[in-house]
C-alpha cells in the first residue's frame, strides 16, 4: 500500500495531483485546510493480495468478535476500512449498554434530587429577587439625588441671571430716568415692596425735580390707601375682631367698647368672647366689661353665639372677641369659619394685625383670614415699630381698608381712626429718622477711624 500527502491551493488542484500520482483508484483517507490551502492524504494498494497465507496469531484477544474465530486477512484497502468501521460500531454498542443501564437506574434518583433542589432553587430565586429589588431602589435613589442636584444647580443659575439682569435694568433706569429711580429707592426705604414702589413711580411726571416728585409720590401713596371712616363707632352692629395670636384683639375690643360707651352710653354696647382656649381670656374681658359697665358673655359654639346675639340685639354695638389663632392652625380656622357662617346673623369681621410683624407674616395672615369676608383691618402697636411702609404695603396690595390704629395699652386713649394722609406722614417721619440715624452712625464711625489713624 502506498500512502502519500498532497498540499495544494484548492481541492480541485489537490484531486488532480492525486490522480496524476496515484491514479484514479486512489482512496482519500483524510483532508483538511492548512495555511498553504488544502491537505489531502491518499493511498493505493499496488500489490495484489496473496492467495493463501498462514493464519496469524492474534496479538490481543478479541473483545467484541467471537473468541474462537480469527480474523481473516483483508484482500484490499476497501475491505480493511469496512472491517474497521464494523469494529468501531460493535465497540460503541458494547460501551453504551452499561451506560444505558446505569442511566435507567439513576433516573429515579435524579428525579428525587430535582424535587429536593426545586425548593432550594425557589428560595434562591426569592433571595436573588429581593437583592435585585434593593439594587434597583438604590439606583433609583441615586438617580433622584442626581436630578435634585441638577435642579438645584439650574435654579441657582437662574437666580444669578435674574439678579444680574435686574441690576443691569436698574442701572439703565437710573441713567435714563434718575428722578424715577430716586423715588423708587425712597419708597423702598419707606418699607414698600419693589412692585408697589415701581407701580407708584410709573405715574410720576418726568419734568419734576426730585423734591417735588417725592411730594407727589407721597400724595399718590396716600391716595392708594382706603379707610372705613370710623364705621364701627358710627354705625355699630355686630363686629368680630379676628387675627393671629398676640396682636392685641382683646385690648382693641376694650378700647372700642369704652369709646362707644363714652359716645352712646354703656347700656348700648355688649361684649362676647369665643376664646375658650386661652387661660384667663374670659376673665380679662370681663374685667374690662366691669370697668366700662357693659355685659360680657362667653359663646362656646355657633349656636350659643347666635343665641347670645339674639338676646343682645337691642344693643347698638356687639363686639365679639375671637380666639387668637396662628394663620397655619387649620383646626381653629375651621371653627372660626363655622362661627361666622352658622351664626345666622350678619357679622362684620375686621382683621387685627401687629405693625411690628414681618411683611411676609402679615401677608400670610391676610391670605389665610380672607376665607372670611373682611370689612377692614386694624393695625396695632404702631408705637413699637420702626417703619410703617410694610403696613401700608399690605393694605394696598390686598385692597384692604384700614379702620383704626392703636399705639399703646391705655384704654380707651390709645386708639385713633385711620387717616391715609396722617399714616403716610408718620411713615415718612420714621423713614427720615432711620436714615439720619444710619447716616450719623456712619459719620461717627468714620470720625473715630480718622482719629485713630491720625
Amino acid at each position: 500500500m502506498k500512502i502519500k500527502r498532497f498540499v495544494a491551493k484548492d481541492m480541485r488542484t489537490a484531486l488532480t495531483e492525486v490522480k496524476e500520482f496515484l491514479g484514479p483508484d486512489a482512496i482519500i483517507l483524510s483532508n483538511k485546510k492548512v495555511a498553504e490551502g488544502v491537505e489531502i492524504v491518499a493511498a493505493i494498494d499496488q500489490e495484489p493480495a496473496p492467495a493463501a497465507q498462514p493464519r496469524p496469531e492474534p496479538r490481543f484477544s478479541a473483545t467484541v468478535a467471537d473468541d474462537d474465530e480469527a480474523e481473516a486477512p483483508a484482500d484490499s484497502l476497501k475491505a480493511l476500512l469496512a472491517r474497521q468501521m464494523i469494529k468501531q460500531q460493535v465497540t460503541q454498542n458494547a460501551a453504551t449498554k452499561p451506560l444505558l443501564k446505569a442511566a435507567t437506574q439513576e433516573a429515579p434518583r435524579a428525579a428525587q434530587f430535582e424535587r429536593q433542589t426545586s425548593g432550594a432553587a425557589a428560595g434562591g430565586n426569592t433571595v436573588q429577587l429581593t437583592e435585585l429589588t434593593k439594587l434597583q431602589e438604590q439606583q433609583a435613589k441615586l438617580v433622584q439625588q442626581q436630578m435634585d442636584a441638577m435642579r438645584n444647580e439650574m435654579l441657582s443659575m437662574r437666580q444669578l441671571l435674574q439678579h444680574q439682569v435686574s441690576g443691569l435694568m436698574w442701572q439703565d433706569l437710573a441713567r435714563r430716568e434718575p428722578v424715577r429711580a430716586l423715588i423708587i429707592e425712597n419708597l423702598q426705604q419707606l418699607g414698600l415692596s419693589e412692585q408697589v414702589a415701581d407701580q407708584l413711580a410709573c405715574f410720576m411726571p418726568e419734568e419734576l425735580n426730585s423734591a417735588d416728585a417725592w411730594e407727589v409720590a407721597l400724595e399718590l401713596l396716600a391716595g392708594q390707601l382706603s379707610t372705613t371712616n370710623d364705621d364701627i363707632l358710627r354705625r355699630g352692629g355686630v363686629v368680630a375682631l379676628v387675627g393671629p395670636t398676640g396682636v392685641g384683639k382683646t385690648t382693641t375690643v376694650a378700647k372700642l367698647a369704652a369709646e362707644f360707651a363714652k359716645r352712646h352710653g354703656a347700656d348700648q354696647v355688649a361684649l362676647i368672647t369665643t376664646d375658650s382656649y386661652r387661660i384667663g381670656a374670659f376673665e380679662q374681658l370681663a374685667t374690662f366689661g366691669r370697668i366700662i359697665g357693659c355685659p360680657v358673655k362667653l359663646a362656646k359654639d355657633s349656636d350659643e353665639l347666635a343665641l347670645l346675639i339674639n338676646q343682645l340685639q337691642q344693643r347698638k354695638l356687639i363686639l365679639i372677641d375671637t380666639a387668637g389663632m396662628s394663620q397655619r392652625d387649620v383646626r381653629l380656622a375651621e371653627k372660626l369659619a363655622s362661627l361666622m357662617h352658622n351664626s345666622r346673623v350678619k357679622i362684620k369681621s375686621y382683621l387685627v394685625l401687629s405693625a411690628t410683624a414681618q411683611a411676609r407674616v402679615m401677608q400670610e395672615s391676610v391670605t389665610h383670614f380672607k376665607r372670611i369676608p373682611l370689612s377692614g383691618c386694624i393695625f396695632t402697636k404702631l408705637d413699637e415699630c420702626l417703619s410703617l411702609g410694610e403696613v401700608i404695603n399690605v393694605a394696598i396690595a390686598n385692597a384692604l381698608p384700614v379702620s383704626y390704629l392703636t399705639n399703646g395699652q391705655r384704654v380707651p386713649e390709645d386708639i385713633a381712626v385711620a387717616d391715609a394722609q396722617k399714616l403716610v406722614q408718620q411713615a415718612e417721619k420714621l423713614r427720615i429718622a432711620q436714615s439720619s440715624t444710619v447716616h450719623q452712625w456712619y459719620n461717627d464711625q468714620m470720625s473715630r477711624a480718622d482719629g485713630t489713624y491720625a
